[in-house]
């Protein structure tokens, strides 16, 4: 493993520590500025609505900056939204920190996702993938539960200083790791708006997009609830629900990888197999969430099921868009966030409409069934297209060695 996925992983790690441990850290925080939980919880939609708008922006603003050093600055950036909310004396200043480490997000995975494919073969690029993500599903084991515990130990402004330290680590990584991009060895190579703007006239593009909104929401419309689900309905105590979300962090992390191996193989039957086996295992939880093993064996499944979609996604939209990746890729991540907010809001909806605490799951099963369906569209009309161009057009994500000389030129590693 190239020592810079390391790099790339511990950046993930502290964006995906900050992005989650809010929600343990609510009750710390909204006591300390005397607001209330509700207006607290704005801490998460402000981070949330951060990522769609951040992605987009920052990757335009640094498209003619070397990926390598954009890194780099999102990195400066992350830690100073980071410091900000340490320190910040009235909330405002608080949620203006959040939004402020949220519009690295994005843009680092975005693209992240590019200098991680770029550093290795191209038929690892989806397993390279993976690899910076295993840092966001890692969080979610280890980063979310210990912030948790030393907010709720310390104090929560603690916990902040720590993930910005995070940040300081993980941009000396990328330093000193990361390998300078053709633009930076001496041939210039920039890019330029107008060609990534054209990357969205692909349909397999937008489709993919539409893909990991639907797919990616289908797991938080579960998620977002399992805290009432558990305790309601499981009849489990509120201090269980801490080890359940462990559970699920597990499952991601398995997930990651997994996806990340078999996408590599056969791209579209991994997306097929994933959002499949999600859809079904969110249908029954509607059932089987009441209990108490049956749930503690859905919880990580789902977290499995759903993050097995991540990089096989994320590789399909750099596949789409090799000549110009960087704007679709950040918009890509962007599109993770988005699903979370439909789906966080339509799970409300069915639960204010009175169809019970476990009603999110069934719209999670359709919104993941939603995705498969336009999985296997995408592949329809990519069969279509190849037969249309006489079986000579590249097969973009089939997992197979059909790669074009522009695709391996793309992927190779001084490409960061």
């Amino acid at each position: 493993m190239p020592l810079a996925l390391l790099a790339l992983a511990i950046g993930a790690f502290g964006i995906g520590t900050t992005e989650f441990v809010i929600m343990g850290l609510l009750p710390e925080v909204a006591a300390d500025f005397g607001v209330s939980i509700p207006t607290a919880g704005f801490l998460t939609t402000g981070y949330a609505l951060g990522v769609v708008v951040g992605a987009p922006l920052l990757a335009v603003l640094g498209a003619r900056v070397s990926r390598k050093r954009m890194l780099m600055l999102l990195m400066g950036l992350f830690i100073a939204g980071n410091l900000v909310s340490a320190v910040a004396p009235v909330f405002g200043v608080m949620l203006a920190g959040r939004v402020i480490a949220s519009l690295a997000h994005g843009a680092f995975f975005g693209i992240g996702s590019i200098v991680a494919a770029g550093l290795v073969a191209p038929h690892k690029k989806a397993g390279a993938i993976a690899m910076m993500f295993t840092g966001l599903t890692v969080a979610n084991v280890v980063g979310v539960p210990a912030g948790t515990f030393i907010g709720q130990s310390v104090g929560w402004r603690a916990t902040f200083f720590i993930v910005a330290a995070l940040g300081v680590l993980g941009l000396l990584g990328i330093a000193a790791l990361v390998p300078a991009d053709r633009r930076e060895a001496g041939a210039p190579q920039r890019t330029h708006l107008r060609g990534e703007l054209a990357a969205f006239r692909n349909p397999q593009v937008l489709l993919a997009m539409a893909m990991t909104v639907l797919g990616f929401g289908g797991v938080f419309a579960a998620i977002t609830y399992i805290a009432p689900m558990m305790t309601e309905a499981a009849g489990y105590a509120d201090g269980s629900v801490t080890w359940l979300l462990v559970l699920f962090g597990i499952g991601m992390v398995a997930g990651n990888l997994i996806g990340g191996k078999f996408a590599d193989r056969a791209l579209m039957p991994m997306l097929y197999v994933a959002l499949a086996a999600l859809a079904v295992v969110l249908g029954t939880f509607t059932f089987t969430a009441y209990d108490k093993v049956a749930a503690a064996v859905a919880i990580p499944l789902i977290g499995a099921f759903g993050f097995a979609t991540v990089p096989p996604l994320q590789k399909r939209v750099l596949d789409q868009t090799a000549d110009a990746p960087t704007l679709a890729s950040a918009v890509n991540i962007g599109a993770f966030n988005l699903g979370n907010a439909i789906a966080a809001w339509l799970g409300g909806l069915v639960i204010s409409a009175g169809l019970g605490v476990t009603a999110p799951n069934w719209v999670g099963a359709l919104l993941a069934a939603s995705a498969l369906v336009l999985a296997f569209w995408s592949a329809a009309l990519e069969r279509r297209d190849r037969a249309a161009a006489g079986g000579t057009g590249r097969v973009v994500a089939g997992g197979t060695a059909e790669q074009s000389a522009a695709e391996e030129t793309a992927a190779a590693p001084v490409r960061a």
